[in-house]
């Protein structure tokens, strides 16, 4: 269930989280704005897991075995990429929402209209931080993705439910954590949270929960 080593990518993770909890420490940017760049770290995450997965069905597999529970049927990737779409969008959807409503960010605004001022609220330095996040994630999606040759041989399935439970994880620590910001002590609780977000990161083996599932699955077949 837990990591024991540190590798590379996850010191080079270590120093992005760090990132942001120096700037409301000693730069005085606002802890809010820093919570809006955790919570679309998930819209982040769901683009970059459609790029890998348009990857898989056109170098590797156009087709895959979809087993709805035990019922078997072949389909095309881009059926895969239009489910995750549809399925994960709908979860950031519910989940910025909430995000919006617990920190107090879009009070009296239409539904739709809150996304259209996410640009103004994360001002300069949201946007840099923003940036730092894509890169990280870009350059950890080439290196243990693409060159690892992870692509080759990871299932579409498999691939598709990958983000969902970190990402589940992450947002709820992001949400409860926007939640006690209403009571000040910015610094300590983005202290607070940013190591909890880094243990959850570096100690949780998801991937062992996504074993457990497929082999679920597999026995329903």
């Amino acid at each position: 269930m837990f990591k024991r080593k540190l590798t590379i990518p996850e010191i080079l993770l270590i120093l992005v989280n760090l990132v942001p909890l120096y700037g409301v420490w000693f730069e005085q940017w606002d802890a809010r704005m820093v919570f809006l760049v955790y919570c679309l770290e998930t819209v982040i995450i769901g683009i970059l897991n459609v790029l890998k997965m348009a990857a898989v069905t056109i170098l590797v597999r156009p087709k895959e075995d979809w087993n709805n529970n035990g019922r078997h049927s072949l389909q095309s990737g881009w059926f895969f990429i239009l489910f995750f779409i549809l399925h994960y969008g709908f979860f950031v959807f519910v989940q910025t929402q909430l995000f919006f409503g617990v920190s107090g960010l879009m009070k009296g605004i239409s539904l739709f209209g809150t996304y259209a001022r996410i640009p103004a609220l994360l001002g300069n330095e949201g946007k840099i931080l923003l940036g730092i996040f894509i890169a990280y994630y870009t350059l950890q999606t080439l290196f243990s993705f693409f060159q690892s040759g992870e692509y080759k041989r990871i299932s579409l399935a498999r691939l598709m439910f990958q983000p969902y439970l970190r990402i589940f994880v992450q947002q709820i620590v992001v949400i409860v954590g926007s939640l006690f910001l209403s009571f000040g002590a910015d610094k300590i609780f983005i202290l607070v949270f940013v190591l909890i977000k880094i243990l959850i990161e570096l100690f949780v083996k998801f991937d062992r929960y996504l074993d457990i599932m497929e082999k679920k699955n597999a026995g329903k077949g």
